[in-house]
């Protein structure tokens, strides 16, 4: 069996929207959990019901991913039942349920999947930020002129700082996101899957990479300003020996016709 994961971005008041198809497949429901930070995750759904449900939500998206990113990033998983009395689990790639698994187990496995395919995203568009400014080293290195305005430092700025509140403040990368605190069994299976996926260190190695293009561009944002504030002041000095000269021209001008 088939669980498909897939970014998408669309805006949904709810934190998940958990929605059950009319009609079974193989005797086992099509369920879909639409996640509010613009993941989608389907269970039991095949490749072309699920091209067709990304292509109806095209209508509902907001700054949409590039088809190429969303194909990239997205994930397709098995998933096999178990004999009832054992945990569910993942194991070399494969999703355990247990035959008596309740939806909230379902939800978890969704839950921490969606994280690390939202994580991928980010990653992704963290490597595209970082080659984006990465000849500005080259130039710092040798010594060159920037060849950055201000205002496009400032920019950089913004996308920097709009990717550190996502990843830090507007996600549940950083801890346990408070559903699972009175729910030992689910904690300890959102646990394992998190572990699993590696979410923790690959938040760490994105903050670290974070941390280092924050330091470059406030590197160019002082140096700039430094620049900026160097050439105000020899505007000032010009307007000065500008005036000193014309006094000058002025006094000579009154001597000579004395």
């Amino acid at each position: 069996m088939l669980l498909n994961i897939t970014p998408i971005l669309f805006t949904a008041l709810p934190d998940v929207i958990h929605a059950i198809a009319k009609y079974e497949v193989g005797h086992e429901a099509r369920e879909l959990y639409f996640f509010r930070e613009g993941t989608i995750v389907m269970w039991n759904v095949s490749d072309l019901e699920s091209g067709n449900i990304l292509q109806f939500l095209k209508h509902y998206e907001e700054n949409s991913y590039t088809l190429e990113l969303i194909h990239a990033e997205s994930e397709l998983m098995t998933y096999m039942y178990t004999e009832s009395g054992k945990k569910c689990h993942i194991k070399d790639g494969n999703i355990i349920l247990t035959r008596d698994a309740t939806n909230l187990e379902k939800y978890t496995f969704s839950n921490v999947i969606a994280q690390s395919v939202k994580l991928g995203i980010w990653e992704t568009s963290l490597g595209h930020y970082i080659n984006t400014v990465e000849f500005v080293t080259e130039d710092l290195r040798t010594g060159k002129k920037l060849r950055m305005s201000q205002r496009e430092v400032l920019r950089k700025q913004g996308e920097l700082f709009a990717l550190r509140h996502l990843i830090n403040l507007s996600s549940d990368l950083l801890d346990t996101p408070d559903f699972y605190w009175e729910r030992d069994d689910l904690e300890s299976l959102y646990q394992q899957i998190y572990g699993y996926f590696n979410i923790a260190k690959r938040t760490k190695v994105m903050n670290e990479k974070l941390n280092h293009c924050v330091e470059l561009v406030a590197i160019l944002s002082s140096h700039l300003s430094d620049r900026h504030h160097i050439r105000l002041e020899w505007m000032i000095i010009v307007l000065i020996m500008v005036e000193v000269a014309f006094e000058i021209l002025h006094y000579v001008d009154r001597y000579l016709v004395k």
